[in-house]
């Protein structure tokens, strides 16, 4: 990756040069050596598991999104030389939003629409407690992982997530 890297005292700002708007990883030295790794919050668009016909309305895929995201992490702190693998850090917090669902429409198929967002909650909290187990069984698991489903910034994103790790020396 060819990141652009500011030290700041403490702090490190690791940022791809395509970027403009923040850091991909902010890395924090606390006074024994640890450091604390900020990661960015990844933003994913609709995942479909098909191709869609123009009527149909693509469902969230967290099987393969959550995977996505710790992966591209992963990629992050091996290109940035802080650690070789996710499964070297204790991650503290985990922060997921989920997107409304596109479809079914709240208005005019209310039970429908329910039904949508309680699969979305479940399939994130699934997916990312099957990640967890098949990719770091050894690991403690974060204080918090929430999945809300709000209107995003990106119109077109189903999650977005943000994490705050620490990798002990």
């Amino acid at each position: 990756m060819d990141w652009e890297i500011k030290k700041r005292g403490r702090v490190t700002y690791y940022r791809k040069k395509s970027n403009e708007l923040f850091s991909d990883l902010v890395v924090e030295e606390l006074d024994n050596g640890d450091l604390k790794i900020r990661f960015v919050g990844m933003t994913g668009a609709l995942a479909a598991t098909n191709e869609l016909s123009l009527d149909e309305v693509a469902r969230m895929d967290p099987e393969r999104e959550i995977p996505r995201i710790f992966d591209t992490w992963e990629m992050y702190v091996r290109e940035a030389g802080i650690c070789e693998s996710l499964a070297e850090l204790d991650f503290l917090e985990i922060h997921s939003f989920g997107a409304a669902p596109k479809g079914p429409s709240p208005i005019t198929e209310p039970e429908k629409y329910a039904a949508e967002k309680k699969r979305i909650r479940q399939d994130y909290s699934q997916a990312y407690a099957n990640y967890w187990k098949e990719k770091m069984p050894d690991n403690g698991l974060p204080v918090r992982f929430t999945v809300y489903l709000e209107e995003l910034p990106d119109v077109d994103a189903s999650y977005e997530f943000g994490a705050v790790a620490l990798l002990q020396k």
